[in-house]
């Protein structure tokens, strides 16, 4: 066991069970922690000294880090989710949470004026207020991580959005379970996160989407999506690389066969 600085859990060389499917999980790769996203727009602060240990299964692909597995919500605050963490996802405030408005209101324009839609990870709530003045019925932000937003929503939504939160989250199973507690029966989650390319297999670590900085510490595959989310009877259908659906049952007037029979 090597001992690590900011209580990040002690890295070993022993497998370690897959957090998505209990398969062998290997120590696969390290990078600094310093290391965000490699985006052209991405701050590139000096090597912290700090190496972040992955692991990856053999059985479902999914690769993780366990280094901060004994972390609280402050811990995450103060050291990825602070000042700087603009600097590395500039984005994040408003570009991202307007793009993602405007293609859910594209899809679900004629069905907005029933619909109950609650954005999971949501951080700062400029996805549903734009939904909102666009004329949905609701639209609710949940984020855990920001207090204006952490009180628990009630009830039962149509839609469950959830952009870019899988990955910088240590416990997969816990939030997939929470989001599925959320969804109406008929209902769905829109939700983004990229799935690790076929050729991860030769780039490895150096793969742009690995980033402790930007706090992606769980890089999925598809296989590792569906048993996830098939631990709680959902399926899961890749509309591309980046952006998904799960459901157990679409709602019908959703025209989403195609989607539901492909899934």
């Amino acid at each position: 066991m090597l001992s690590t600085p900011l209580g990040l859990r002690p890295t070993s060389n022993v497998p370690v069970s897959c957090k998505i499917c209990d398969g062998p999980a290997n120590l696969f790769g390290v990078v600094d922690m310093n290391r965000p996203c490699q985006t052209p727009h991405a701050h590139r602060a000096p090597l912290s000294g700090v190496p972040i240990y992955y692991r990856r299964c053999e059985t479902c692909g999914f690769l993780f880090t366990d280094a901060f597995d004994d972390w609280s919500f402050e811990q995450f605050k103060t050291h990825i989710y602070n000042d700087g963490y603009e600097a590395v996802d500039p984005d994040y405030r408003v570009k991202r949470p307007t793009d993602n408005a405007a293609a859910v209101s594209r899809f679900w324009a004629p069905h907005k004026a029933n619909m109950r839609v609650l954005d999971f990870g949501g951080g700062n709530d400029v996805f549903c207020t734009s939904l909102r003045a666009q004329g949905f019925a609701e639209a609710v932000t949940y984020d855990p991580m920001v207090s204006e937003h952490a009180g628990h929503p009630d009830g039962q939504f149509d839609l469950v959005t959830c952009f870019e939160t899988l990955e910088h989250v240590p416990d997969p199973l816990a939030t997939i379970g929470a989001i599925a507690g959320y969804v109406a029966e008929p209902g769905a989650v829109f939700y983004s996160t990229l799935t690790q390319p076929d050729d991860f297999d030769s780039q490895g670590m150096s793969w742009w989407y690995v980033g402790p900085r930007n706090g992606h510490i769980s890089i999925h595959t598809q296989q590792s999506l569906a048993l996830a989310w098939g631990r709680f009877g959902f399926k899961t259908a890749a509309l591309s690389a980046g952006t998904h659906l799960a459901f157990r049952t679409l709602p019908a007037q959703w025209g989403l066969t195609e989607v539901s029979s492909a899934a």
